[in-house]
Order: structure tokens, then sequence, then C-alpha cells
């Protein structure tokens, strides 16, 4: 009996100095057992897409962050409050983009749209143009240059077109949306383009003082394309059909034909000019179905692009010290001041939005200058993106941001990434009134690739993954409903992967996503009893 006390004291102890820790109970053999967490793999980064998120919010952010009272873009990041028109324009679409990719909520976009609708209505207009610029803290209107201190229809479209984008965006029926559209139907409606012809020209210009004596007539082939197409598709003050064929079409410089660097540029100036003639009209107008008697806009687009960088890699100087991520000649700042750089006006300059802003006409390439140029902080900065200009040879970096070029990058790399400003844009009813008038139409393309262009050195398609879709992509066109497949061959004829086997596949044009090792293959297209083969390089 000792014992068993001296036992029970001893138990009574030991419960006692376990700091009242409690002993678990059985596991119920009915009950699933309970499973040790054990850490994942971490998801591979997916680093494109990180770097394009980078980019565009960085360089919407220079349009977000404008003037705190006009809503209004800084023309360019020194002046404080100079904003200007049409890199508004610009910034309204890349708005759109940020919405869509969560920078920025819905309502705040509509609440910046908003602040600039009442700046533009309260703005001196002549005959509903804008002027170029505007002072951001008083409203009143800037020259651009002696004689251009009134309407701009150039500035004005690229103003226009960035409205109605938005317009077309904003489709809920709620009053805010609903005011929006309504406010934008306004302004747009009340431009008066056919007072801006003259002797059966469109002009660039119109002051109460000066009139027309800046005279400068909208004639040939650069960036106002977007300027005629509006001005064909207004709804009360259009112009003729006429005055776009003989003004604009009709100069001797319209239609080129000629071949650069291995590629044939329908349209335009030798070597096509600086690089945001490709931009701004088509930062809405979606060259893929763009077709006209003298050319197809996305060959002349890509071409453009591709001229222009062969011309960096191959034909430049080799002091300028331009290579597969330093190329892309355009408008920008330059250690003298500011110009038109091209292929025939080189001055060693590289504009980082020449190449960003060419994402879906290069976007293999492209993406090479955005990785170069992002690892260099005198180029890029992680809150405003990438400052304007940059001459290696001279090692001048610019510290400043443009509007015109910063803004068009997010829009543009949108584009790339989903087409959403091209489908807004070309869905609008009076664009695609304007189109008609224009005389432009979708392509009819035949059976295949119909958007490839080789590289003209290689011979070869240069493809990245897109990084939304985390494969490869490529477009082909049916003429008819066939039987189809698409495969991936290796360069020893053994066929790696059949991306599409089927049958009936339906007409028109479409789109292949695929995954690959990097590498050289061709890809060959049977339909029917036709057959097409590129060689691609999966990058």
């Amino acid at each position: 009996m000792k014992k068993y006390i001296l036992f029970s004291i001893c138990c009574l102890l030991t419960f006692l100095s376990c700091d009242k820790k409690v002993i678990p109970k059985p596991i119920d053999p009915v009950s699933p057992p309970v499973l040790i967490d054990t850490p994942k793999p971490a998801t591979p980064i997916n680093q494109d897409k990180e770097d394009l998120d980078k980019v565009q919010k960085a360089c919407f952010n220079y349009f977000w962050y404008g003037h705190p009272d006009a809503g209004m873009s800084f023309e360019r990041s020194s002046n404080r409050s100079l904003v200007t028109t049409g890199g508004t324009g610009f910034g309204l679409m890349g708005m759109v983009a940020a919405i869509n990719r969560n920078f920025i909520t819905r309502q705040e976009g509509i609440a910046k749209t908003k602040k600039i609708l009442t700046f533009l209505e309260k703005a001196d207009k002549y005959h509903g143009a804008f002027a170029h610029w505007y002072n951001g803290n008083s409203g009143q209107v800037q020259k651009f240059s002696e004689k251009d201190d009134g309407g701009d229809l150039v500035e004005t479209s690229f103003m226009m077109a960035g409205l109605l984008t938005v317009r077309e965006y904003f489709n809920a029926e709620n009053t805010d949306e609903k005011d929006i559209r309504d406010r934008i139907t306004k302004l747009w409606e009340a431009v008066e383009w056919n007072f801006y012809v003259k002797d059966e020209q469109l002009m660039w210009h119109w002051s109460p003082k000066f009139e027309f004596q800046q005279n400068a007539p909208i004639r040939g082939y650069h960036e106002a394309m977007i300027t005629y197409i509006l001005a064909l598709s207004s709804p009360k003050f259009a112009i003729k059909p006429s005055i776009y064929e003989t003004c604009w079409k009709g100069t001797s410089n319209f239609k080129n034909g000629r071949t650069y660097h291995g590629y044939v540029l329908p349209i335009g100036q030798d070597y096509g000019g600086p690089l945001f003639f490709t931009h701004y009209s088509f930062l809405g107008l979606d060259p893929r179905k763009m077709q006209d008697n003298v050319g197809n806009y996305w060959v002349q687009n890509v071409s453009h692009t591709l001229i222009n960088r062969a011309y960096c890699l191959e034909k430049a100087p080799k002091a300028n010290l331009y290579d597969t991520g330093f190329w892309g000649l355009t408008a920008s700042d330059n250690a003298k001041g500011y110009d038109a750089h091209s292929p025939t006006k080189d001055l060693g300059t590289i504009t980082p939005t020449a190449a960003m802003s060419s994402f879906p006409y290069t976007p293999a390439y492209s993406m090479q200058a955005m990785k170069k140029m992002m690892a260099n902080t005198k180029i890029f900065d992680p809150t405003y993106g990438f400052f304007d200009a940059f001459t290696p040879k001279d090692n001048w970096y610019s510290d400043q941001f443009l509007a015109i070029d910063q803004n068009p990058i997010p829009v543009m790399i949108e584009n790339y990434r989903s087409g959403l400003l091209w489908k807004l844009f070309m869905n609008i009813s009076e664009i695609k009134a304007g189109l008609v008038k224009a005389n432009i139409t979708k392509p009819i393309y035949k059976t295949g690739f119909h958007l490839a262009i080789l590289e003209s050195s290689t011979k070869r398609l240069d493809l990245i993954k897109n990084p939304d879709k985390e494969a490869y992509t490529i477009d082909f066109n049916l003429e008819s409903a066939e039987t189809t497949s698409l495969q991936l061959i290796n360069l020893d004829g053994k066929i790696v992967s059949t991306i599409i086997n089927m049958q009936a596949t339906p007409m028109g044009e479409q789109e292949a996503n695929f995954v690959a090792d990097k590498g050289e293959y061709d890809l060959k297209l049977t339909a029917g009893t036709k057959t097409e083969t590129i060689r691609v390089s999966l990058n």
C-alpha cells in the first residue's frame, strides 16, 4: 500500500513540474491523418512579364502624375506648367491599358478623365480644334512657334484619338461613364475639320491673328495619317475624300515600293523616316486590318521598323556604338537640342521609345533592346521609365522625359500583349465609316503566315514567348475551311511536335500557341493542297 501511495505522489509531482503541458489525445482512427505541410517548389519567375509590367507602369506614371490641376501631361519633365495636347491624348490611351493591367482602378481613371475634360472644355479652341500647348496653371495657349498660336489640327487628332478610345472603353450604363461619353462626343463633334481646308488642302494650323500664314498643308506620309482618318470620320464637319486622295496620297513621295536593307517599303520617304511615323497614328489604328491601293500598312510598319534597325546594326558608323540592345532612331532630344533622327539623319542618338513603341512589330528585337536599356540606370528610371535619349559615342544621356516619347510606350506594349487599344479604336462606328471613305479595307490574305516578315540577312523569323501566354505565338491565314496541320520540324527534318491537326479548320486569320525548346526550327503549315514553310528561331 505504501508503494502505491509513493508512486501516486511521484506522478503528481511530475505532472506539476511539466509546466501544465497538455498530453495530446490519441488520433481518432476514423479521422484523416494530419499532414505535415512541406514547402512547395517556387513558381518560376516570368521575368519578361515582370519587365513588361515594370516598363508599362513606369512610363504610364509620367502621364498619371501630370499637372495636378489640369490633369494634362507635362510636355517635358523640366517644365511643370507647360502641358501638351497630343501627348495627353497618348496618355489617355495608356491609362486604358493601366486600368486593364490593374495599375490603377477604373474609378481612378474616371476621375482623371473628368479632370482633363474639365480643362479641355474651358480651354481656348479654334473652330473646335485645340492648341498644341497650354499653360496648365492658367489655361492660356502657349505658342509652339511664332505663327502657331491657335489651332493645331494634328495635335487635336492625337487628343481626339485618345478621347474616342476612352469613350469606347467606358461603356458602362452608370452616371459617371455616361457623363464621360457625352462630354467626349460633344468635344469630338465640335471640331470643324473642313474649316481647316484651304485651296483643297488640309492645313496643319490656323490662328485668329495669322490665319493660315503658317502655310503648312498636311501632305505626304508621316505621323498625321490619323488626322485624315478623323477628318473623314467626323459626323458633322468631315472633309471630302478627294482632299485625302490629292493632298495626302497624291504627293510624289507617298508611294515608295523600293527595297532598303532587304525590305520592301510600300509607302513614304527613303528608309521610312523617323520611327514615330509607325507609332503615333497607329496607337489606335490597327495596321493588320488596313490595306489600300498603295500598300498593306502592317507590311509598311514592320518593314519600316526592320529597316531602321538594320541601318543601326549594318550601315551606321561603328563609332556610334549601336548594337542589338541599342537601336532605334526617331524624334527626340539630343546633346545639342531636338531633332527627328532617322537613317538619313543619324546624329548618333538612340531614343528608347523607338524600339519600345515598336513592340507589336518586332517583339523579339524590342525585348532585346528593353533588357539592355533597363539595365542602365542612366537610361531607365524605375519611377518614370526611360529617359528621352542617349548618345553612346559621346557618353551623353538625357535627364528629361518627354510626353510624346514616353506616353506611346505603354500603349504599344499593350497592343503587343493584348491588342486592346487596337480593338477598341477600330470598333468605333465613326472610325469604321472614315476608313471606308479613305478606301482602306481589311487585307485579303492568302493561305500562309500572313504577318511574318523574315529578317533579311538570316531569312528567319525571330520569336519570343508571349509573356502573358507563356508560349510562342504564330499567326496564319486560311483562304477557305481546310484540313490543316501545323508542324514544328528540327533542322534534321524530324517532326518535333504537331501544333495543329484539325479537319475543316475555319477560314480566316488564326493564332497558334506552342511551347518548345529554344533553337532553330522550320514551321510547316499544310492546308488542303497548299503548304508554306518558314524558318524560325525560338529565343
